[in-house]
């Protein structure tokens, strides 16, 4: 093998870019999955969010004649006709033409939000407290800020107690959230997130204090959050009946289930890791073709010294055993260098399409275990055609 460096080297580089391949492919997968588990924990697994469709013009008419949209009230029937609701939030948009404070603007967006939010939302905050239900019934003047919108309007830090003006209206910080992992703003065609930029304040005091036009929704969206051991599927199967009824059968709504778009994105996964698979194995059965071939082409090389050993005792098994730690010398060798091009090439991936990437042990072990036993399987056959040769024969070829 050192003796024969370049040939070597290119069979090994079979094994590197398919151990690769596995690694990056596995990496790419597990950061995917983790990141939609943790936008679903934004939404809530056990959650069914309900949002207001847009319409405008006459057909917003059309629709107020029989739906007066998304409200309030929408939630307390639930409450009072579903034994299964457990708790529930609630946020309406404000438009904002001025968000500004003494120390900066800001174009944050500004919502009105009902206590729960921040829990079933699963918000962590950094400094400060959340909006609380002394804040809701009492309609106060008080703001919870995204970590963005925080640097934006406070740029020297300082925010808690501080004041922003929305519109026409000022208000009290009373809280900064944390910053919360995650790159997507998505999942399978949902809008997530946006909280990094957002001001919150109570919804009473939104509803109470601010502009809306005439047939606007009074609500933007609500969260229900269901009692465990409920399936969300015939929960929002329910809940989509009782709206119908109360909107007039006018379809001014939709219902999101976040289950089923952990679902759906579990099985999207599934298929580009098949074919990720698929890929990576193609390269693995070139590189063990490749193994192969060296190893016949080295059983030639050595012919008279396969005869000389079996002249001076060695058995067919000592022979096929030397070939075969050759094989699997070389799998291991091309599967350790593979590991680390593997982790460079999901991190050039990360950079290049913006995919986030976990490092699971599991990947590093099962691609070096395939690797390894196609270093076994493909040298198996060199291995047993040198120990066959016949030793007088092997001795007097050149």
């Amino acid at each position: 093998m050192l003796h024969h460096k370049l040939r070597t080297a290119l069979t090994l580089l079979g094994m590197i870019f398919g151990v690769g391949a596995v690694i990056a492919m596995l990496s790419v997968g597990e950061g995917a999955e983790r990141e939609a588990l943790k936008m679903i924990e934004s939404m809530g697994v056990n959650n069914l969010v309900v949002n207001a469709r847009m319409t405008q013009g006459d057909a917003l008419k059309s629709v107020r004649e029989h739906s007066i949209g998304l409200s309030l009230r929408d939630i307390d029937s639930a409450r009072d006709t579903l034994p299964f609701v457990d708790n529930w939030s609630a946020e309406k948009n404000i438009k904002v033409f001025s968000l500004f404070s003494l120390q900066g603007r800001s174009d944050a967006q500004v919502t009105g939000v009902t206590p729960s939010y921040f829990e079933l939302s699963a918000l962590p905050l950094g400094e400060g407290r959340t909006i609380s239900a002394f804040d809701e019934s009492h309609y106060q003047q008080v703001a919870v800020l995204g970590p963005e919108a925080a640097r934006s309007l406070f740029p020297q830090g300082g925010a808690i107690d501080s004041l922003v003006k929305v519109n026409h209206q000022w208000f009290t910080v009373i809280g900064v959230l944390s910053e919360k992992e995650g790159t997507k703003s998505s999942i399978q065609g949902v809008k997530l997130g946006g909280e990094r930029n957002k001001v919150f304040i109570p919804l009473a005091t939104a509803l109470k204090k601010m502009n809306f036009t005439l047939l606007e929704d009074e609500l933007d969206s609500f969260k229900l959050a269901m009692k465990e051991g409920i399936d969300p599927t015939l929960g929002a199967k329910s809940l989509r009946h009782l709206i119908n009824r109360r909107h007039g059968g006018e379809k001014d709504f939709e219902i999101v289930v976040p289950a089923d778009l952990l679902a759906q994105h579990q099985k999207t996964q599934q298929i580009f890791n098949i074919v990720m698979a698929c890929v990576a194995g193609i390269s693995l059965l070139v590189g063990g073709i490749g193994i192969m071939n060296i190893m016949l082409a080295t059983i030639l090389e050595r012919t008279g010294e396969i005869g000389l050993l079996r002249a001076l005792g060695a058995k067919r098994k000592d022979i096929a055993r030397q070939f075969l730690i050759e094989s699997i010398a070389i799998s291991a060798t091309g599967g350790i260098i593979g590991i680390g091009v593997g982790l460079l090439l999901a991190l050039i991936i990360s950079s290049a399409a913006g995919w986030p990437v976990a490092w699971s042990p599991f990947s590093v072990v099962l691609a070096l275990g395939v690797c390894m036993t196609i270093g076994v399987g493909f040298g198996l056959y060199p291995a047993k055609k040198a120990a066959r040769l016949d030793p007088i024969v092997a001795l007097q070829r050149d």
